[in-house]
């Protein structure tokens, strides 16, 4: 049950709860088994995205019976986050006004060995596609020359996620390892255009290539995921060649045609469950190429 489906969510584009609420629905047997027993942290905008909104990691009172729940253990003690198992649990974040569930790497019970691996190409603005497709496909070549097969999505915002599943046998601290050492060669060969400058300041128009979505508690938006900003973009699967021609641009895949889109292409992520890899062999290779 959705309450108040009338509010308007999206100001600028007249989406309101309930529209989000059917996209949600409408996607969800894509959308579940890349969200399902993550951790999520919920992105509310209770007054819609025209307002400041929040993020939410724990829930601890206030939630129905059914919704499972898991306890990740943090520095002072634990947070229990929300699971989504099924359309329902996903729904009940829609009716807490969560525009974008963000999740880990690791799902429920076991927390600390990922399944999946997250590069967040995230260039300074968007005036320069070239240079952003370009990064993505060395990124790409770069995975593929450490023997690992990489599937893309848009963010929704201004650049891409690179994901790479794995088979969650490598501990999280190691996983991160290797993610951050990929992104330092990356950068290495690329120095004018690439940086792992965090600050935007220091970036000097260069694009981060972010691999801190892969270190514990961390989270990025789930595949299908829509973003608060106007047009309702989605952090949505596409292919290598979308990505590369320009057909697809990283806020291009929205509330609005995506449900189309998975209704005639399904999910383009379907095969990334079955080519999962460990970490051994590429880290090995990895550390034959880092300079020393």
């Amino acid at each position: 049950m959705i309450t108040h489906p009338e509010k308007v969510l999206f100001p600028e584009d007249g989406i309101t709860k309930g529209d989000l609420a059917a996209y949600y629905e409408a996607v969800a047997p894509v959308l579940l088994p890349h969200i399902k027993n993550r951790p999520v942290t919920m992105e509310r905008y209770p007054a819609g995205i025209g307002k400041k909104g929040f993020w939410q990691k724990d829930v601890s009172k206030g939630f129905p019976d059914w919704l499972q729940r898991v306890d990740a253990a943090k520095k002072d003690g634990v947070v229990h986050h929300p699971l989504v198992t099924d359309t329902r649990s996903l729904l009940w974040l829609v009716n807490q006004n969560t525009i974008t569930p963000h999740v880990w790497t690791s799902r429920a019970p076991d927390l600390h060995h990922p399944d999946i691996l997250v590069f967040d190409l995230d260039p300074p603005d968007e005036r320069k596609p070239e240079m952003l497709r370009a990064a993505a496909v060395a990124l790409r070549d770069l995975l593929d020359e450490l023997g690992l097969t990489s599937w893309i999505k848009t963010t929704g915002s201004k650049g891409f996620h690179i994901c790479v599943p794995l088979d969650g046998k490598t501990e999280m601290g190691q996983a991160a390892g290797f993610a951050h050492a990929a992104g330092r060669l990356l950068v290495e060969r690329y120095p004018k255009e690439l940086t792992l400058e965090f600050y935007k300041h220091d970036r000097a128009g260069r694009i981060l290539v972010d691999t801190g979505r892969n270190d514990y508690s961390a989270t990025f938006a789930a595949a299908y995921a829509v973003r608060p900003k106007p047009g309702a973009p989605v952090s949505a699967p596409c292919t290598w060649e979308e990505a590369i021609t320009g057909e697809v641009t990283p806020r291009s895949l929205t509330l609005r045609n995506v449900p189309a889109r998975v209704d005639k292409l399904g999910d383009i992520w379907a095969d990334m469950r079955r080519r999962k890899r460990g970490l051994a062999a590429a880290t090995e290779k990895l550390r034959k190429i880092l300079p020393q």
